[in-house]
């Protein structure tokens, strides 16, 4: 993959994997989340599936915020396995599934995402559509 600042849809392989980065889930944004967004979630549970997302979307939107994509045209398939607890590191991946060209200047790329926690196990997924500009 070419540098992150140029990423065109020619850039990206089908089975590549790309690493979102990482986040910890703090105890400070977690109770606030839950009170403006999750009122009567018991933090004793973990982070709501609706902050997880969110964990994910940042890391997501912070990866490709350099990179030729127009827009993300869905994010189907959501996967909430666990809620982790304040103090978790999460760890972001996008594994390429698919390719498909768009006429001569874009292009659709359809990407794994996942969210694991610091043992390695999945916390939440989902499959999400981008239309990329070609070189």
């Amino acid at each position: 993959m070419t540098e992150p600042l140029h990423v065109h849809f020619e850039d990206l392989a089908v089975g590549e994997v790309v690493s979102l980065g990482a986040c910890m889930v703090e105890e400070a944004a977690m109770e606030v989340f839950v009170e403006r967004f999750s009122p009567g979630w018991d933090v004793s549970y973990g982070a709501p599936d609706a902050m997880v997302y969110a964990l994910w979307s940042r890391l997501f939107a912070d990866k490709v915020s350099g990179w030729a994509q127009s827009k993300v045209l869905a994010v189907d398939g959501l996967r909430y396995l666990r809620n982790p607890p304040s103090g978790e590191l999460m760890r972001g991946r996008m594994t390429i599934m698919g390719k498909d060209p768009v006429g001569d200047e874009k292009g659709i790329v359809i990407a794994q995402h996942d969210l694991l926690d610091e043992a390695g196990r999945l916390t939440f997924s989902c499959l999400t559509r981008a239309l990329l500009a070609r070189r």
